[in-house]
């Protein structure tokens, strides 16, 4: 039997290796960036085979699982495994990974094969931690996926914005979160010890064992620590301090992985490991949680609006956008009378909202790196009457604003809809309170991008005439990908939803018996 996860996760490193003994200098670049994208698709197709041809959505328990021992003095394994919540988002960092490589061919012209090498490398790490199924391993992974942002972001960010700034705050702000996993992690290994058996690090087998059940003290802190490494990487109020100098010094592509994926293994490790290994903890903090999350909504849509640099705009807005997927995490994990149909309905519509952000996000970065690219500024003062200037992009920019301020028929709507339902029947109060993000973000968006970018009255005296012009084939296919999913999962949501809500069900069943 092929090992298909180990393949796909181990393909990107393959190439990365490959990259280094290509030839250097300014002719071999092109060979690089071919290479890179093309070797990209290899793991894209294997994610899509895999997906849909040999997942079963109607199963909500891990597939294709493989084992082996690995360090059996400590007994750490090499278990993965796949299901619900991680199938979705493997096939996104796949498909962002390979788009973000095809637009860096035309943007990218120095030190062109350590950029590749670094994205290739950062896919690894990525898909990694989506599908381990050992704490040990998925630490390894969690891990890996630092190094290589840390230099996309010093090296090739945009020298005005301090790249190595936003890198060194990027840096230590995850590994400081890292540091507390790491605690609970030994302890957890330490508690499920004894004198005739080694502790164990598997975290299904974790959720079984259920540590320091009896220990309400240890098993608070253990919550908290991992809780603390998974905010931070969401990012949640009040960790977020680091993601919007981040997303400005980063290189279009960085941003798009940096929002699309790497902000979804905060939310995916929260749904994965905190509530199965500590259901009873969480349940009682719920409404903590769910506090945070109303305040991220709250002050990330305010926050936005009071930006006038595009990119900054975008990069609040995240805050806003995660913060309803923990409000729908809350929501399905709080005491209360709501049914386990409400709770799951919360679940699905964070999970969700987890591959519609990074859709929809993913696109936006796009889109205000092609502006930049032209106009060398991000700055919306500066711009106004695009629309009818340059109309292709308008109508990508509109789709994607309409997409992430939650239009009917666009995917947005769908997962902010679930989210809601199911949290009013448990977070009443936050939930009505979290409404506002909605307005505050719709008028957000509809005030700082459509009204300031596409309508109004084009000034040509503010920036060089000879810069602007429409998309061009390698940009409109590079964002058609991510417009069809917005439309499609808008339209037939249950493509996903599919997949999710047995899973869904599944990890909710140690909350509701």
């Amino acid at each position: 039997m092929i090992p298909w996860l180990s393949l796909i996760t181990a393909l990107p490193i393959i190439g990365a290796v490959a990259l280094l003994f290509f030839p250097k200098g300014e002719k071999a670049n092109a060979t690089i960036k071919w290479f890179a994208i093309i070797w990209s698709l290899i793991p894209l197709a294997i994610a899509g085979f895999i997906w849909f041809g040999l997942f079963n959505p109607a199963n909500g328990k891990m597939q294709l699982e493989e084992f082996a021992k690995w360090i059996p003095s400590i007994n750490v394994n090499y278990h993965v495994g796949v299901d619900g919540l991680s199938m979705p988002l493997i096939f996104l960092t796949t498909l962002l990974t390979t788009l973000s490589l095809f637009y860096s061919k035309y943007v990218i012209h120095e030190r062109v094969r350590e950029f590749f090498l670094m994205f290739l490398l950062l896919e690894t790490g990525m898909l990694g931690v989506f599908i381990s199924l050992d704490f040990f391993l998925f630490y390894v992974f969690w891990e890996l996926g630092l190094v290589p942002m840390y230099f996309l972001i010093a090296i090739w960010g945009h020298k005005e914005d301090r790249p190595q700034y936003s890198a060194i705050k990027f840096f230590l702000y995850t590994l400081a979160g890292s540091v507390f996993m790491l605690l609970a992690i030994i302890a957890m290994y330490i508690t499920t010890s004894s004198a005739t058996t080694p502790g164990t690090f598997d975290i299904v087998e974790l959720a079984a064992r259920k540590p320091f059940a009896g220990d309400w003290a240890f098993a608070s802190f253990a919550f908290w620590s991992i809780f603390i490494a998974f905010a931070i990487k969401v990012p949640l109020f009040p960790f977020h301090t680091w993601l919007p100098d981040a997303h400005t010094a980063a290189p279009t592509a960085g941003s798009v992985i940096l929002a699309g994926i790497l902000l979804k293994l905060g939310t995916y490790g929260i749904v994965r490991v905190l509530i199965p290994i500590f259901p009873q903890v969480f349940q009682a903090n719920a409404t903590i949680i769910g506090i945070l999350a109303t305040i991220s909504i709250v002050y990330g849509a305010l926050a936005a609006m009071a930006q006038t640099d595009f990119k900054r705009l975008i990069a609040y807005s995240s805050v806003n956008h995660m913060g309803y997927v923990i409000l729908g995490i809350a929501a399905a994990v709080a005491a209360g009378g709501a049914t386990l149909t409400d709770r799951a309905i919360a679940l699905d519509g964070a999970i969700l909202q987890m591959f519609n952000h990074g859709v929809i996000t993913g696109a936006l970065f796009f889109i205000v790196g092609m502006l930049y690219e032209r106009a060398h500024t991000r700055d919306l003062k500066m711009f106004g009457g695009l629309g009818a200037k340059v109309p292709v992009y308008g109508a990508m920019l509109l789709v994607a604003t309409f997409a992430s301020l939650g239009l009917p028929g666009l995917a947005g709507f769908i997962s902010e809809f679930m989210i809601f339902r199911g949290a009013f029947a448990s977070l009443t109060l936050l939930s009505t309170i979290s409404v506002l993000g909605i307005v505050f973000g719709a008028a957000m968006l509809l005030w700082k991008v459509i009204q300031n970018v596409l309508l109004g009255t084009f000034d040509e005296g503010k920036w060089e005439h000879k810069h602007l012009f429409d998309l061009t084939m390698p940009e409109i296919l590079t964002l058609t990908p991510l417009v069809i999913l917005m439309v499609l999962i808008g339209v037939y949501p249950s493509v996903l939803l599919n997949t999710i809500n047995t899973i869904s069900t599944a990890i909710l069943g140690v909350i509701v018996k």
